[in-house]
C-alpha cells in the first residue's frame, strides 16, 4: 500500500522510545501507516497479558504518521496528539502487534484519523481515533 519506499533516514534514526521497545514503521503511504512489535514478555502487564498503554502507544504512534507522509525523503511533517480516545474489544492470539491507521479528514492545522490493532491472525484488539495538530509546516530532516 505505500506509494514509495518509507524514508530511509526515518529507519535509521528512530526515537529513544521506538529503539527501547522495538517497533517498527512498516508501511507509510499518503493518509495510512501501519506499525508493528513483536510480543515480547516485559510488555506485559500484572495478568500476564500484553499491557493496554502498548495498544495505546501503537495505535497513536500509526495515527500520528498517517496524517504526517510528505512522500518527500528528507522532509518531515510532525504532529501532536491533542486527544484520543481508545476502545478495547478483544485479546490478542498471535505473536506480532499490528497498528493500522489512516487519516479520516482534517484541514491545515488539525487532522483527525482512526487506527485499530490486530495481530497476523487478523483478531482485533483495539480501535482507536484522534485529533491531531500538525506542527509549523515541513521540516528539512
Amino acid at each position: 500500500m505505500t506509494d514509495a519506499p518509507i524514508d530511509p533516514a526515518l529507519l535509521e534514526s528512530p526515537s529513544g522510545l521506538q529503539t527501547h521497545l522495538g517497533y517498527q514503521l512498516t508501511e507509510w503511504s499518503r493518509d495510512h501507516a501501519q506499525v508493528e512489535l513483536d510480543f515480547a514478555e516485559h510488555l506485559h502487564n500484572r495478568q500476564g497479558l500484553l499491557h493496554g498503554g502498548v495498544h495505546a502507544l501503537l495505535l497513536d504512534t500509526a495515527m500520528g504518521y498517517a496524517g504526517c507522509y510528505t512522500g518527500e525523503p528528507g522532509a518531515q511533517q510532525n504532529a501532536l496528539t491533542l486527544s484520543m480516545t481508545v476502545n478495547y474489544v478483544g485479546q490478542l492470539q498471535g505473536k506480532r502487534i499490528i497498528a493500522t491507521a489512516k487519516r479520516i479528514g482534517g484541514g491545515r492545522k488539525t487532522y483527525f484519523a482512526e487506527a485499530r490493532v490486530t495481530d497476523e491472525t487478523g483478531t482485533l484488539a483495539a480501535t482507536a481515533t484522534g485529533v491531531f495538530r500538525y506542527r509549523s509546516g515541513p521540516l528539512t530532516g
